[in-house]
C-alpha cells in the first residue's frame, strides 16, 4: 500500500471511530490529517485533501481548538492560520477524557447530586425502585469520574501497566 492510499484509510478509520463514539465525522477526518500532518497546515489544505467547504473547515477547526485538540500558529510575514495536532496520543486520550468529562459526565453527576435528595414514602415501590436506581447510577458516576480523574492524571506506564493488570486478573 502507498502512503497516499494509507494516509486515505487512516483519516477515513479515524472519521469511523470518531462517529462511533459520538464525534462528529469530519472534526474526527480534520484530525486524522492533523495528526499525520508533519508541519501545521492551512485552512485550504485541509479543503483541499479533504474535499470539505471553507465552513465546515473552519467551524470543525474551531470545534477542535475548543476541545484543545489542535492549536492555531502563525509563520512570520504570512496571514495564513496554520493547524496543527498534537502528535502525542497519551496527550490526546487525556484531553478528549478532560473534555468528554467536562461535556456530558458532570452535568449528570449534577442532575444525579439533585436527584438523591428527593423524599418519599419509604413503603412505596415506585419511590423505593427510584431510590435505588439513582443511587446506583449515581456511585457508579462517580467511580468513572474517578477513573477518569486518575487517568488524566496518571503517566502512560502507569495506566497502562493498570490496565493490563485488569486483563490479567
Amino acid at each position: 500500500m502507498e502512503l497516499a492510499e494509507a494516509k486515505l484509510k487512516f483519516i477515513e478509520a479515524w472519521g469511523k471511530l470518531g462517529s462511533e463514539w459520538g464525534i462528529n465525522r469530519t472534526m474526527a477526518q480534520v484530525h486524522a490529517l492533523l495528526l499525520i500532518s508533519p508541519e501545521a497546515i492551512t485552512t485550504e489544505d485541509i479543503m483541499e485533501q479533504l474535499s470539505i467547504s471553507r465552513g465546515n473547515t473552519n467551524m470543525t477547526v474551531r470545534d477542535l481548538i475548543g476541545w484543545g485538540l489542535v492549536e492555531k500558529q502563525h509563520k512570520a510575514g504570512e496571514r495564513k492560520e496554520y493547524f496543527f495536532a498534537d502528535k502525542d496520543v497519551w496527550n490526546i486520550a487525556r484531553q478528549v477524557a478532560k473534555e468528554r468529562k467536562k461535556r456530558e459526565l458532570e452535568p449528570v453527576l449534577k442532575i444525579l447530586s439533585e436527584l438523591t435528595s428527593v423524599t418519599g414514602d419509604d413503603k412505596d415501590p415506585e419511590f423505593k425502585t427510584f431510590q435505588k436506581s439513582i443511587g446506583d447510577i449515581n456511585r457508579l458516576a462517580k467511580n468513572i469520574d474517578k477513573t477518569m480523574e486518575a487517568m488524566m492524571k496518571a503517566e502512560e506506564n502507569w495506566f497502562l501497566s493498570s490496565i493490563l493488570k485488569v486483563f490479567k486478573g
